[in-house]
């Protein structure tokens, strides 16, 4: 029976691409789909394209590609990433360039079609109402801020770019684990019908669309076990044309894949286990099992599906405001309470200075900038040093630098031994996230696949 082997890439911009080395060379993989997209992500990629109109895509791609081209072509390896982001013929237009220069060529397939944020008017007027998917907020409110709007495309257009011979496909916003049922349905010619396939399909990319988290990093259980975490793993999937999948990972790498790693990446960022939503299938993993064959090897399979949603998600990025932020250290003894005391000084001068904040956040690192209100209390007189920082969410940039400016003097007319002070950091830009949904139809009409050779 025929199969195929997925190599997970990178599970967001910025992350490590030296354990996809070892997949390729001693994986034995067909494809690494490689996930460089968060909706924070895009907020970031946006702000690069503010500065410079020919940016919007992830800039670790390309450097990535180049290492690992060398060894994966020889091997027939092919890459499907959403690396695109907000400006994907952007980031075609530099891979093309730097492949050239290294005199290698193939083909590169790139997807379009979904930015939809000049398309808005037009779904409106065909009555989509763009409302905030949770809060069911009308857009009107932010609709004049808007600066992108990404629809989440499945994996179609990715397989029409395979099918053309497509040696590398460039996305920009695609369901994360498309990236990985597209190269499935391409190989092993599933039905976009078989929904029980489909939604094993997006299991599969499910698990192998965070790199290392499934296999042993950020493990919430025993993570003291898992074992050379240096050189994790990422995970490996084979798919058989029935549906069968089994994941492991690279020979002689770190980490661990067992039941515990995976069922915790499989409920990751799941709602609903038994609906979980993707563009090409409604998934039921209440139906699944999970069994371990053998070391680090773990054979899934019983995923079951129903049609795909008649809409498609969107998000939406719009300006927020401007942040100032500050921060000051204070060591033992009583830090926290001097850095209390030092925040209470802060915030009687900001209402001397007139600062005008539609929001302001308080927190102390080392003691609740992560825990925040369930912070224990019990030792908090004894900690060695604790960090205030203030961030004030303003409507400008010259209210928002007022706040960094209130920091230095407590130096020395403040709470006594500072251990070190964050200054004014410059403010920036805010962008507030808005989810919402639109007809699949109305979307996929202007979705575009073009293939070009370097």
């Amino acid at each position: 029976m025929k199969s195929v082997r997925i190599a997970g890439g990178l599970g967001f911009y910025g992350d490590s691409w030296r354990p996809i080395r070892a997949s390729i060379e001693r994986g034995n993989v067909h494809y690494v789909a490689s996930d460089h997209l968060a909706e924070l992500t895009l907020a970031i990629l946006q702000k690069d394209r503010q500065r410079d109109p020919n940016l919007g895509y992830t800039r670790d791609f390309a450097p990535m590609l180049l290492d690992l081209l060398p060894i994966a072509i020889p091997r027939g390896v092919k890459f499907i990433l959403n690396a695109g982001g907000l400006n994907p013929l952007a980031a075609r237009e530099v891979l093309l360039n730097a492949l050239k220069k290294s005199g290698i060529k193939l083909k590169v397939g790139v997807v379009l079609g979904d930015a939809v944020l000049e398309r808005f008017d037009e779904l409106q007027a065909a009555g989509v109402s763009l409302a905030h998917m949770d809060t069911g907020e009308q857009i009107a409110a932010v609709r004049e801020r808007m600066v992108f709007a990404s629809a989440y495309l499945g994996a179609r257009p990715l397989v029409e770019a395979l099918d053309a011979g497509a040696g590398i496909v460039l996305t920009g916003r695609v369901a994360d684990a498309a990236l990985f049922l597209a190269p499935i349905v391409h190989e092993l010619g599933w039905r976009w019908d078989d929904w029980d396939k489909l939604a094993q399909g997006i299991v599969v990319g499910h698990l192998l669309e965070c790199s290392g988290q499934a296999t042993g990093g950020n493990f919430g259980g025993d993570w003291r076990s898992m074992p050379d975490l240096a050189h994790i793993g990422y995970p490996i999937a084979e798919v058989w044309e029935n549906g069968e999948a089994v994941i492991s990972k690279a020979p002689n790498t770190g980490g661990r894949v067992n039941f515990d790693t995976l069922r915790e990446q499989l409920l990751y960022e799941v709602h609903d286990p038994a609906h979980y939503m993707t563009p090409d299938v409604d998934v039921d993993m209440t139906t699944l099992h999970m069994e371990e064959i053998g070391p680090d090897v773990v054979r899934v399979s019983g995923a079951t599906g129903r049609p795909a949603p008649a809409t498609l998600k969107i998000v939406a990025g719009y300006e927020d405001g401007v942040m100032g932020q500050a921060m000051i250290g204070y060591a033992w003894p009583d830090a926290l309470a001097k850095a209390q005391a030092a925040a209470g000084i802060i915030q009687q001068q900001m209402i001397e200075v007139g600062l005008k904040a539609d929001e302001t956040v308080i927190e102390y690192l080392g003691y609740n900038s992560i825990h925040g209100p369930l912070a224990d209390s019990t030792y908090a007189g004894e900690l060695n040093e604790v960090y205030l920082r203030i961030a004030v969410r303003c409507a400008d940039k010259r209210e928002a630098a007022k706040l960094g400016r209130l920091f230095p003097p407590l130096a020395l007319s403040g709470p006594p031994f500072i251990g070190g002070a964050g200054g004014m950091i410059e403010p920036r830009g805010l962008l507030g996230i808005w989810p919402t949904l639109a007809r699949r139809d109305i979307i996929e009409e202007y979705v575009r696949v073009s293939v070009e050779e370097s």
